[in-house]
């Protein structure tokens, strides 16, 4: 049988309270550690949702710094060249409210910010987030309302930084799975050649 929760006294109930810590480290403004985090970080998980309640997490990463420290409640990131789907940024445009993690490689704890998102076209400071000749097109731009760090549990559980216990194929390769689930009438050896070390050459083109 399904047992399901229902309430937020259930759940509560179910897990307990939290430490007193775990609700105080909430801030609101930028401290000069996490500003050294952010230029440290190259990488980040942006969750979006739309106006009907339809999500995204989409991955941003950049060399490390990536993500413009514009004040100490606002934080901006560059669009680079993608698949131009937009899921997220569609659902910025209906619903401002995102979350964010930041990552260090190597590090087991993580930076979160929760804030509004705004899409910004251009700005000067668009100047400042040239990487390889690519100056990006749009920007999001987060005010932060919320912004704390998160324990280390999750990465100690996973060894996710623990390259022993990396497994890259265990599944088939981005292109074989690309021929089976999304263009089967390319051909293998096309989308091989696609996905491989010329692919490296297109990142900011």
């Amino acid at each position: 049988m399904t047992v399901e929760i229902t309430s937020p006294e259930e759940l509560r109930e179910l897990l307990g309270e939290p430490v007193p810590r775990a609700i105080a480290k909430e801030r609101t403004r930028l401290h000069e550690r996490d500003r050294q985090w952010l230029a440290a970080s190259p990488f980040c998980l942006v969750a979006t949702s739309g106006a009907d309640g339809s999500c995204d997490v989409s991955p941003k990463g950049d060399p490390a710094g990536f993500a413009l420290v514009l004040d100490d409640r606002t934080i901006a990131l560059p669009e680079r060249p993608g698949n131009r789907r937009a899921d997220g940024y569609r659902n910025i445009l209906e619903n401002p409210h995102v979350g964010l993690i930041f990552l260090i490689p190597g590090r087991t704890d993580t930076l979160r910010v929760n804030g509004r998102a705004r899409l910004v076209r251009d700005a000067p400071w668009f100047d400042d987030m040239v990487v390889k000749g690519h100056r990006p097109i749009l920007a999001v731009v987060v005010e932060v309302e919320q912004v704390f760090y998160h324990c280390a549990k999750a990465f100690l559980r996973s060894e996710l930084w623990k390259p022993e216990t990396w497994q890259p194929d265990v599944l088939p390769s981005r292109a074989r799975l690309v021929k089976e689930l999304e263009a089967p009438e390319e051909s293998l050896e096309a989308l091989e050649s696609h996905y491989g070390p010329t692919y490296l050459t297109k990142l900011y083109t």
